[in-house]
């Protein structure tokens, strides 16, 4: 062994050295030696390939527990600085929604929101664990959130954006009442803290309790006791485990569980209905012996909604709802808080001398002496060349019949349709041929316009699926001979306007008439009656498409509220644009063919264009006219609304056939020189 290796490591480390004017020698340690901190191996040394980039596990160890114990921080800190807010949610004080006339006066409060407090303790028990087999079965035992819930939310944020789903009950009451209902991560994350916080604060009865007495149930009502008389007309204490089943599904959404929104949701109701009590039984909370006593759907009441605008304004209020929700994108449960301030497109003046208009002809029908007279219904409304809604007749009193007879979806519109018809032609021009060229029309193109003539096409007669031969038939069964399309729309000559839909295409006259504002849900089949107006518009449609002729062929989709507020702060509204339906020549010559000097008893300030329209099997009498700045459309039909909404015939209507096609004629013109006054 050498001498350097006898020495130790501290005396090497030891030295001696020379302290200045002493002549002595101190003893001094050398710093001992140490090591650069080493980095982590990675990508690893040694190997190669692909293999150098697989960590080991040691570092794959540590990163896990750097991670753990940082989450294991962040969310620490994050819980540490959550306070339980000490305000509840704006519905614990409800407001009424304020609708306003154009002219910015008060029109009608409605208040839509029923909350009452209901104890646990008065709640069935049957009932609260139907509610807990649908939404948290594991109520009890979990701490306000749930593992599986939180991975399932966010394996579903990471994989569409939907951060929905994943939450217990704790987490559903604390997003009621504390939270906004948007959907974002941090929305998510604050409501899980509070969730966990919350459950060590309170019992699990009192978050129950909460839960039920504030969770929505549609219709208006906050709550189970609301919810029990709204839908079943009784205490909630008198509910059954099968009502409760029902009740429970609807805390997944009214608007997809209750029948009477639409009639879909009843067999999705069912569905859910029969899944809960069945899941009662697999959590032990119903016996089979008592589940298999509950075979029948319980079937809610239809829903009765309070509502102070009775009389004509209950139907503006409706319509006016409707179109506020969907512009503005409101939910039906954020818009039963109420609190709304909604400013409509609807003038008062217009909606008194449009209501006393019907109602004066009301009074020439005698429904004890005459069956004819019996459910008549009057759909009229007047519709601005920009698509505002001024006026809509809609029913005798909305508290009696909420049908709205001016949006009614099922009344042919007859020869009223015709228009389009011609506005298809000038705009795309006719064909003879199968895939043949285009030729012009224009109005002085000639048609046959006798009556009782065959409809055409390229090979022939058109012959309908029950092997008779269609034919052209004008009022009166007059014959007109070689006629003008202008003098035809002019003379209400059908026949011509028949054959020049086929010889147009079907296909093009319905995107004309779609461009212009009907709707597609409402056309008829492609045949050639589709030209006759085998088509069911409403009135509010109807006079919104000949509104675009008002306009020189711009459209603008008809609209009944202008804008919406909530506590002073505006809502933004998605109004509609307008766009070109039909070029302005054509336009034009849809009004020239149709003006009149004015109406027989009537006088007009200028002239307007008026059509009148009717159809084969009589169920549906038409009077549509407008000016430059607002369409007036008026139909007059029979219903039975107890039993079906199929129109029902008019022959008789009013004493007899000389008064057949009056009573549109009257209205519209009674109204109309009310307006001119």
């Amino acid at each position: 062994m050498t001498q350097h290796n006898r020495f130790s490591r501290a005396a090497l480390a030891a030295r001696a050295v020379l302290v200045p004017g002493t002549g002595r020698r101190k003893q001094t340690r050398k710093r001992p030696f140490t090591r650069r901190p080493r980095r982590p191996d990675y990508p690893r040394a040694g190997r190669r390939g692909w293999r150098r980039w697989v960590p080991s596990w040691r570092l794959a160890l540590g990163s896990v527990l750097m991670f753990t114990a940082t989450l294991a921080t962040v969310v620490g800190i994050a819980y540490a600085r959550t306070d339980i807010p000490e305000d509840l949610n704006a519905f614990a004080t409800q407001q009424d929604t304020v609708y306003y006339w154009a002219d910015g006066t008060p029109m009608a409060r409605t208040g839509w929101v029923s909350r009452q407090e209901m104890p646990l303790s008065k709640i069935p028990e049957h009932v609260r664990w139907a509610v807990l087999a649908a939404e948290n079965a594991d109520f009890y035992s979990d701490h306000g959130i749930s593992t599986q819930g939180i991975t399932r939310a966010l394996w579903r944020t990471v994989g569409d954006g939907d951060t929905q789903g994943g939450s217990t009950i704790t987490q559903q009451y604390v997003k009621n009442v504390y939270l906004s209902q948007d959907q974002s991560f941090s929305r998510k994350f604050t409501e899980m803290l509070l969730a966990v916080k919350l459950d060590s604060r309170l019992s699990k009865d009192k978050i129950l309790q909460e839960y039920l007495n504030t969770s929505w149930f549609g219709r208006g009502t906050y709550g189970l006791q609301r919810a029990s008389q709204a839908y079943y007309g009784k205490e909630v204490t008198q509910l059954n485990a099968s009502e409760g089943a029902f009740l429970a599904s609807l805390l997944k959404g009214a608007s997809l569980y209750d029948p009477a929104v639409r009639p879909s949701n009843h067999e999705r109701a069912v569905e859910r209905w029969r899944w809960t009590l069945d899941r009662m039984v697999e959590i032990g909370r119903l016996s089979p012996a008592e589940r298999a006593t509950y075979t029948t759907f319980p079937e809610p009441k239809p829903p009765h909604r309070p509502n102070s605008a009775g009389g004509q304004n209950g139907y503006l209020v409706q319509l006016a709802e409707s179109y506020a929700k969907r512009a503005g994108h409101i939910s039906d449960a954020r818009f039963d808080l109420g609190g709304y301030q909604i400013y409509t497109t609807f003038e008062k003046p217009r909606m008194t001398a449009l209501t006393r208009s019907v109602h004066d002809a009301r009074k020439t029908l005698d429904p004890k002496r005459r069956k004819a007279d019996r459910s008549v219904r009057f759909g009229a409304s007047t519709v601005a060349a920009d698509g505002r809604i001024l006026a809509v007749y809609g029913g005798p009193d909305f508290e009696k019949q909420a049908f709205n007879e001016s949006n009614a979806g099922t009344v042919p519109a007859g020869s009223a349709f015709t228009p389009f018809v011609y506005a298809a032609g000038l705009q795309h021009g006719v064909t003879h041929g199968r895939n043949g060229p285009r030729s012009t029309v224009t109005p002085a193109t000639e048609y046959d316009g006798d009556d009782d003539i065959p409809v055409m096409t390229p090979e022939g007669p058109y012959w309908d699926r029950s092997g008779k031969m269609v034919k052209g038939n004008n009022d009166g069964e007059k014959s007109f001979g070689r006629i003008s399309l202008h003098d035809a729309m002019a003379k209400s000559v059908n026949s011509p306007f028949l054959q020049l839909g086929m010889d147009t295409g079907l296909k093009l006259v319905r995107s004309t008439a779609e461009a212009s504002g009907l709707l597609p849900s409402s056309f008829g089949p492609p045949v050639p009656a589709f030209a006759m107006g085998n088509s069911t518009p409403s009135a509010i449609r109807m006079a919104d498409a000949y509104g675009t002729f008002a306009a020189r062929g711009v459209h603008t989709d008809p609209y009944s509220v202008r804008k919406v507020t909530r506590n002073g702060e505006p809502v933004r509204l998605d109004l509609p644009k307008p766009r070109r339906a039909v070029r302005s020549d054509v336009a034009d010559e849809i009004t020239r063919s149709l003006t009149q000097p004015g109406a027989p008893g009537v006088a007009l300030v200028g002239p307007v264009a008026v059509k009148a329209g009717t159809t084969e099997d009589d169920t549906a009498r038409w009077h549509v006219g407008y000016s430059p700045t607002a369409a007036t459309a008026v139909v007059v039909f029979r219903m039975d609304l107890t039993k079906s909404l199929a129109p029902l015939p008019l022959k008789g209507l009013a004493g007899g056939p000389e008064d057949d096609g009056k009573l549109p004629a009257l209205i519209w013109n009674t109204y109309t020189e009310a307006m001119t006054k």
